[in-house]
């Protein structure tokens, strides 16, 4: 990625990703649809500190919370300028949560999180199980209760996803990961006319 991209560079390069590992290797089920009825918010935060991104991610909760689901039902809140390490990422993750505590939204709004340089606890950091959760930039999912709830209910054995991505990915290896952003005009253009008409 660029040093300095710009926002739009951003989010395309958040939707490719989006699109083409989370929806197109099925790692959420749930994604699909949320994309294809265009209820995401995508947020580029300019910051350089933490401390900015918590203020960021305090007015992104309340935006959230305060939205019309059927118009936005989950937030992408991307900061690649603050926390490309990950361990520093991983010790913001408390104070996201301290956030959602403070602002009463326990219960309602969780975070789930994606990072570049992601990796599992009992993971080696060039595992390809850590590629679930790597995005290209740094991230902050803000995840509805409720929606989090209605999808269970389709999907109620959770650790069988998480399995089963697990398997993807293995399966694919890195040579294959890498082969996902080849040739990215077409590929987008082929994802861009599905999702529009909803159907190949």
């Amino acid at each position: 990625m660029n040093s300095k991209p710009s926002s739009d560079e951003v989010v395309a390069a958040t939707r490719t990703w989006l699109e083409r590992a989370v929806i197109g290797l099925n790692l959420c089920p749930f994604a699909k649809q949320v994309h294809l009825h265009d209820r995401i918010r995508y947020f580029v935060s300019a910051v350089r500190s933490p401390r900015e991104l918590l203020e960021d991610l305090m007015t992104e909760l309340r935006a959230l919370d305060a939205a019309d689901p059927d118009q936005c039902e989950t937030t992408l809140l991307v900061h690649p300028h603050v926390l490309g390490d990950f361990l520093d990422y991983n010790d913001f993750l408390a104070q996201a949560d301290d956030a959602v505590a403070e602002l009463g939204l326990q219960g309602v709004i969780q975070v789930a999180s994606f990072h570049p340089r992601y990796q599992f606890e009992d993971a080696g950091p060039d595992d390809i199980e850590n590629y679930t959760n790597r995005s290209p930039y740094p991230m902050l999912h803000l995840l509805r209760e409720s929606s989090v709830e209605r999808a269970v209910t389709t999907h109620p054995d959770t650790t069988a996803i998480y399995r089963s991505n697990i398997e993807t990915l293995r399966r694919l290896g890195h040579e294959g990961w890498r082969r996902l952003w080849l040739d990215e005009t077409s590929q987008d253009k082929t994802i861009h006319r599905r999702g529009r008409g909803g159907k190949a």
